[in-house]
């Protein structure tokens, strides 16, 4: 299961090649021992370790230079009380799949979730969320495993600190937990969530609306905007919807009535950076082989297949600092740039290209 200077290019869904100076397949809990083994051979040789799931949300900026530990544990467990069911995940599972999955099964919840990319174990690191609907919503606890000392561990939903696209684990437990699964209890009083973006014609369109309903409109919608990575390698929305004060927010409405906006419990507005961005006529943008999606400005994808990492930083730069000089708004990333020691962040990176 251990395999040296390994492409990632399958590994990623920007399909942007680089190497791993080790590979680890983990695929198997009685695998731990060895695993832990060369972790400790690793930090002895002071190398850098990353854990990685479906690649979905990571952009490889050069070869790394340690060990990749590649997530492939697979198994769903299913069990049910009175009122919920209870379902326990491996970290390894395809997201859709599981959704899709439930569907099937009559099990309801997970719908407004659909044909987000990537794998189970990747879901609470970013508090996965669309449509109105965020995993916190559902997640009753995390096992992980700890890279430092070996430890089998579970966190509760309270214990995740679970916020927008962010959780404990790209905060205190950054580098240092490898999820191993998820468990979720989803309520069998099932109640539709559809009153989030192009959702909400369902209810003026259905006297009474099911998930199947809600699952298949996601799904179309998703995939009319998203473009799927096996043609065009792209690692979702690229950016983080900004969260701005109330007095930018009404500042930008005094000039742009049309801006979509999401007032919060907290008194901020959350707006929609794919609307941030078209507004500063940015769909189709290219720099290289990268490019900005023409249907959804929020998407930067490989536009030929021969786009290099370098493309892509310097397009993201590019987006970013359009959005800032119009409208004072500073879009932060959601995909993960990783260099050759680890994570890194677009500021970083700009430097080097």
């Amino acid at each position: 299961m251990i395999e040296k200077n390994s492409s990632l290019k399958a590994f990623n869904s920007f399909s942007i090649d680089a190497h791993a100076h080790l590979l680890f397949r983990f695929q198997q809990l009685s695998q731990l021992p060895e695993l832990l083994a060369l972790i400790k051979e690793m930090r002895a040789n002071e190398k850098p370790i990353l854990v990685l799931g479906g690649g979905s949300n990571t952009l490889f900026c050069d070869d790394f230079s340690g060990l990749v530990i590649k997530v492939e544990l697979m198994g769903v467990a299913h069990s049910a009380d009175q009122t919920h069911h209870l379902l326990n995940v491996s970290a390894g599972e395809d997201w859709h799949q599981l959704v899709e999955s439930t569907i099937e099964q009559g099990i309801y919840g997970l719908e407004n979730l659909a044909l987000i990319p990537g794998v189970v174990g990747a879901a609470p690191v970013q508090n996965i969320g669309a449509y109105g609907v965020e995993l916190k919503d559902f997640c009753v606890s995390v096992d992980y495993i700890d890279l430092i000392d070996g430890s089998l561990n579970t966190l509760s939903n309270e214990q995740c600190l679970f916020t927008y696209r962010d959780s404990i684990f790209k905060g205190e437990l950054k580098d240092r937990a490898l999820i191993t699964s998820v468990s979720l209890k989803l309520p069998k009083q099932w109640q539709a969530h559809c009153r989030y973006g192009l959702l909400q014609g369902l209810n003026e369109t259905e006297e009474s609306v099911s998930a199947k309903q809600i699952f298949d409109s996601v799904c179309h919608i998703r995939s009319e905007k998203l473009p799927d990575p096996k043609i065009l390698g792209n690692a979702g929305s690229f950016f983080k919807n900004p969260i701005v004060s109330e007095h930018l927010s009404q500042q930008l409405l005094s000039h742009h009535s049309d801006m979509p906006h999401y007032p919060q419990p907290d008194g901020s507005v959350k707006l929609a950076a794919g609307w941030l961005i078209d507004q500063c006529g940015l769909k189709g943008k290219k720099v290289g082989g990268a490019a900005v999606h023409l249907q959804q400005a929020l998407v930067l994808i490989n536009d030929n297949g021969k786009a290099t990492a370098e493309d892509v930083i310097e397009l993201a730069w590019f987006v970013r600092e359009q959005v800032l000089q119009k409208f004072a708004v500073l879009l932060e990333h959601e995909v993960r740039f990783i260099d050759a020691v680890g994570e890194t962040s677009l500021q970083q990176v700009i430097q080097n290209v």
